[in-house]
């Protein structure tokens, strides 16, 4: 369906003027216009040197001076840049169980980059990353930012925020190797973590994460169990608020996830076994709450987890969670809940996030929705509305070109034909 966004004259389009001198121009095919669900026949999309769109034109009704830079997409589809709600760039995907102790700690932030690179050549733009090591992701972005590093926009929590003993805490070494005090993160009563919140915060999170519950790849927790009470949330949720954080809660049990959403966490992560009043609650909270739920990374887990060093018990609650939460996702779908795009990337290969478009869409949803859930809602669930998420004057240039229609075929989101961050075309590392 063709669209014209901009309406603008040859003359005021020949782009020979000194200001616009330095401006770039994207050509392409189309873009879906992911809000209207529309695709805008042989856009213009003009870039400045901020990286933001400034207009966006019909091709065919401008003239272009020599002096603008073009990148030519044509024949290409256009999407905006993906969002992955729910990432650990320092945790490769081939290392589990206790593999990871034949490493140095300043391993993990070293495999970061090249994971960050992966994800951005996948089409993830922006990415989420909901707990490291060493506040990796917080050094990661700032090397990002500087130029020293090509990755997406990390959007960094530092340490995730969890109970002594539970899904967030130290739990595979016996006491004999364990520091006195308290890991990173923890703690064990409300001012402890109100304290946590504090401190995060201070060394660089832009998002407060933390472990309601416990987890699939953990040692002796469960994954229905819940580790932090509804007072303990909501003093975070709080605290984080009066910063102007938001906060991301890890639960898979039904009792932790509603104690969440009660509390007034933003967004429920994994969300394995929700049941029908954990349902209704999100779908009718005043306050968007979004689901990311993490639906097919089982199949990378359950083919290659015991090459990699994981556990059998941690490969059973993998087996026993992934099938009830799918079959949740798609309930939770179809009543209404705000859904948005988290694949527990570190679990899986970082460069293989594409492939849960198409299991999103096998358990109920809309190719159309799945776009939104790593697009618009993502953006919306960041609070970054006016950065990311839409091709739209004033966002950022992040682009996704692929050849044909993935309203058709989502599938072809899995390798993106080309990658634009900022307006700058981005060459594959591969």
């Amino acid at each position: 369906m063709k669209r014209l966004v901009l309406a603008l004259s040859v003359a005021a389009c020949s782009l020979s003027a000194p200001a616009l001198a330095k401006d770039r121009v994207i050509l392409a095919d189309r873009y879906l216009d992911v809000a209207t669900g529309r695709y805008v026949e042989n856009p213009a999309i003009f870039v400045d040197d901020s990286g933001r769109i400034t207009q966006i034109a019909d091709a065919r009704a401008i003239r272009l001076s020599s002096e603008v830079e073009t990148i030519d997409l044509k024949g290409k589809t256009v999407l905006p840049g993906f969002i992955d709600m729910h990432v650990h760039l320092d945790s490769p995907a081939d290392i589990g169980g206790y593999r990871g102790l034949e490493f140095t700690d300043s391993f993990f932030g070293m495999t970061a980059v090249g994971n960050a690179r992966a994800m951005l050549d996948a089409g993830f733009t922006t990415v989420r990353n909901v707990g490291s090591g060493n506040r990796n992701d917080v050094g990661l972005k700032q090397a990002i930012v500087a130029g020293y590093v090509v990755g997406p926009r990390i959007v960094p929590a530092g340490h995730a925020l969890g109970a002594t003993g539970g899904h967030c805490d130290s739990t595979f070494l016996p006491p004999s190797l364990e520091k006195p005090e308290k890991e990173e993160g923890i703690g064990d009563n409300v001012e402890e973590l109100r304290y946590q919140v504090r401190r995060q915060r201070k060394y660089g999170a832009e998002v407060i994460k933390v472990c309601a519950t416990g987890g699939v790849f953990s040692r002796n927790t469960e994954p229905g169990q819940q580790q932090l009470t509804e007072a303990e949330l909501k003093a975070i949720v709080d605290e984080a608020q009066m910063w102007g954080l938001r906060v991301a809660a890890h639960a898979h049990g039904a009792a932790g996830i509603k104690a969440a959403i009660k509390a007034g966490i933003d967004t429920i992560e994994h969300v394995s076994l929700v049941d029908d009043e954990g349902i209704k609650l999100a779908a009718a909270r005043a306050k968007p709450v979004w689901f990311s739920m993490d639906i097919y990374n089982t199949e990378y887990t359950q083919a290659e987890g015991k090459k990699n060093g994981v556990l059998e018990d941690n490969l059973r609650k993998d087996r026993e969670v992934a099938q009830l939460q799918r079959d949740n996702f798609r309930k939770a779908y179809k009543a209404g809940v705000r859904m948005v795009f988290g694949s527990d990337a570190g679990v899986m290969p970082h460069g293989d996030v594409g492939k849960q478009f198409a299991t999103m869409v096998q358990f109920g949803m809309t190719p159309l929705d799945a776009i939104r859930a790593a697009t618009i809602n993502g953006a919306q669930a960041l609070g970054q509305e006016g950065d990311v998420g839409q091709i739209a004057t004033g966002r950022f240039a992040d682009l996704v070109a692929v050849d044909g229609d993935p309203l058709a075929n989502i599938r072809l989101l899995e390798r993106p034909a080309a990658v634009i961050k900022g307006g700058r075309k981005i060459e594959p590392a591969r």
